[in-house]
């Protein structure tokens, strides 16, 4: 069981990294290596996920859509923006393989009306959100 959540901690570091970096590098997407840290951190250690919870990272990229009101316009744009040209990167390099391609748009596709149509828009200076910070003050 040690072994299990030693795991975890060390994946959970290592995506939280390259989360960091993706929230300045805008080739690299942070949310999810941060949505994949806060499940590593979960399953390891009450400590480490109260930390991470509480980061500036966490609470900038992911606070609010795991709280299930959803994303900023900005984060859903800059999500969708770093998708379509990694995706597109891919798409080039697979000149031989149609198939490949086809898969690829397809996940494109959805990936993209997921985030237009299943993924609540909220305002940056959402009232909700002072609202849900004030009830976990009490």
């Amino acid at each position: 069981m040690k072994l299990k959540k030693l795991f975890y901690v060390v994946i959970g570091c290592i995506v939280v990294g390259l989360g960091a970096l993706g929230a300045v590098l805008p080739l690299l997407p942070a949310f999810p290596f941060l949505l994949l840290a806060s499940y590593c951190f979960a399953k390891s250690s009450e400590r480490l996920h109260k930390w991470f919870t509480n980061t500036r990272l966490y609470k900038n990229n992911l606070e609010s859509y795991v709280q299930g009101r959803g994303m900023t316009r900005k984060t859903k744009i800059r999500i969708m923006v770093t998708v379509t040209l990694l995706m597109s990167v891919g798409f080039l390099m697979m000149d031989q393989v149609p198939v490949g391609r086809i898969v690829l748009g397809c996940v494109w596709l959805f990936h993209i009306l997921y985030f237009c149509f299943r993924v609540k828009t909220i305002k940056a200076d959402c009232p909700e959100t002072y609202t849900a910070d004030r009830r976990n003050l009490q």
